[in-house]
C-alpha cells in the first residue's frame, strides 16, 4: 500500500511539474506572428473597367454618363464608330466598376492574384457579368497587373411585384486569380546588410524581449530595440534568407497594455488580462414604472334607453429593483474576479459599459479605457 501511495504521489508531482513547464510555453508566440520585416509588404493597385453580359441589371446609360462614355471609347478602340448615335444607346447590360487588389511582395511577372470589383454606377446586380481587360495601376501611375474574367458575387437577389429578397451584396464581386502580374516591384533581399522588424502592436517590453531572444539564438549582439515599434537587425554578412527564417521561428512572450475597449454601438466590451480595479463599491439599478391601459366597454341591453359607457381600467407596476445590492470589489482584483463580481449584481453589457466609465471617472480603473 505504501509503495502504491508513493507511486501516485510521484506521478502527481511529475504531472504538476509538466504543467508548470507548459504554462509559460503556451503563452509564447512566434516572432513572425507579431512583427513584420520592414520593406517586405503589399502594394495597392486600382483600375477602372467595364463589366458586360449582365441580364438587364447594369447601369442606365442615360443617368450614368461615365459608363456611356467608357462604352463608346471601348467600341471605338475596337473599330466600331458609335459617335453618331451615342445618345440613343440604352443598353442595361454594361456596368462601370472599380477593380482593386494588393500586389504581394516578390510577385513575379506571369503570376496571378485575386481582384475585388465594386459597382460605380447604378447597376443592381453584377452576377453573371464578365470583366473586360482592365489595367491596374500603382501609386506611381504605372501598370503592374491586368485583370479580366467572369465575376462572382456570391449574393442572391430576387424581386417580384410585391416583395423582394436579397442576401449579400450583389454589386460587389471577386475574381479568383483574375489578374496577371505584368511588372514586379524590385527588392533585393539577398543584398541587404541590415534590416528592421516592425512590431504590429508597439510595446517597449515586447521589443526588448524580441531583441534578447534574437541575441541569445545567434550568440552575438545583432538585434537592438530602437523604439517601441522597431528592432534593428545587423546581418553582418550572414545569409539574409536563412537568418531571417530562423528569427521568425523564435518564440517570445508579448507584453500587453492594460486596456478596456468598448464598442458602444454594438455593446461589445473587451478587457485585457492586466486590467486591475482598486477597491470600489458599486450599486446599479433603475426605477421602472409600467402603466397598462385596458378600458372596458359597457353596453346597454337591447331596446333599452341606456347608452354605451367606456370604463377606464389602469394598472400601474413599479419595479425599484430592491433585490439588487451594493457590491464591493476588493483592490487589485483580476479580470475574472471583476467579471464574476459584476455578474453577481445582474449587470448586462449595456449597464457594464456605464459602470466601467464611472469606475474610470472615479480613478479606480487601473487601465486605459477606449470607447469607439
Amino acid at each position: 500500500m505504501a509503495s502504491n501511495t508513493f507511486a501516485r504521489i510521484k506521478i502527481a508531482a511529475v504531472l504538476l511539474l509538466a504543467m508548470a513547464l507548459m504554462a509559460p510555453a503556451m503563452a509564447q508566440v512566434r516572432i513572425k506572428d507579431i512583427a513584420d520585416l520592414e520593406g517586405i509588404r503589399d502594394n495597392q493597385l486600382v483600375g477602372y473597367g467595364l463589366v458586360v453580359g449582365l441580364p438587364g441589371t447594369g447601369d442606365r446609360l442615360r443617368s450614368s454618363v461615365f459608363t456611356r462614355q467608357s462604352l463608346v471609347g471601348m467600341l471605338e478602340r475596337l473599330g466600331v464608330n458609335t459617335r453618331d448615335f451615342e445618345r440613343q444607346m440604352d443598353t442595361k447590360n454594361v456596368a462601370a466598376v472599380m477593380v482593386t487588389t494588393n500586389l504581394p511582395a516578390f510577385a513575379r511577372p506571369g503570376s496571378r492574384i485575386d481582384v475585388a470589383i465594386s459597382s460605380l454606377g447604378d447597376a443592381q446586380n453584377l452576377t453573371g457579368g464578365l470583366l473586360l481587360v482592365t489595367p491596374l495601376l500603382g501609386a506611381d501611375g504605372e501598370v503592374y497587373a491586368v485583370a479580366q474574367g467572369p465575376v462572382a458575387t456570391g449574393a442572391i437577389a430576387a424581386r417580384g411585384a410585391g416583395a423582394s429578397v436579397q442576401r449579400g451584396v450583389p454589386t460587389s464581386a471577386r475574381i479568383a486569380s483574375g489578374a496577371i502580374v505584368e511588372r514586379e516591384v524590385p527588392y533585393s533581399l539577398g543584398a541587404q546588410q541590415a534590416m528592421r522588424l516592425a512590431l504590429r502592436n508597439p510595446d517597449l517590453t515586447t521589443a526588448r524581449r524580441i531583441a534578447a531572444a534574437i541575441n541569445r539564438a545567434s550568440g552575438a549582439t545583432v538585434a537592438t530595440a530602437t523604439d517601441p515599434r522597431t528592432v534593428a537587425l545587423a546581418l553582418g554578412g550572414r545569409d539574409p534568407v536563412g537568418f531571417l527564417a530562423g528569427i521568425e521561428q523564435l518564440r517570445v512572450v508579448p507584453d500587453q497594455v492594460a486596456r478596456v475597449v468598448i464598442e458602444e454601438a454594438s455593446g461589445t466590451i473587451v478587457m485585457g488580462s492586466n486590467v486591475r480595479i482598486s477597491t470600489v463599491a458599486i450599486a446599479q439599478g433603475n426605477l421602472t414604472i409600467r402603466i397598462t391601459e385596458t378600458p372596458q366597454v359597457s353596453q346597454p341591453n337591447p331596446f333599452s334607453d341606456g347608452e354605451t359607457v367606456v370604463t377606464p381600467r389602469t394598472q400601474i407596476e413599479i419595479d425599484d429593483q430592491r433585490e439588487r445590492r451594493v457590491g464591493v470589489l476588493a483592490g487589485s482584483i483580476t479580470l475574472a474576479e471583476l467579471v464574476r463580481g459584476l455578474n453577481s449584481l445582474g449587470v448586462g453589457p449595456r449597464d457594464l459599459i456605464t459602470i466601467l466609465q464611472t469606475i474610470k471617472a472615479a480613478g479606480a480603473l487601473q487601465a486605459e479605457l477606449e470607447v469607439r
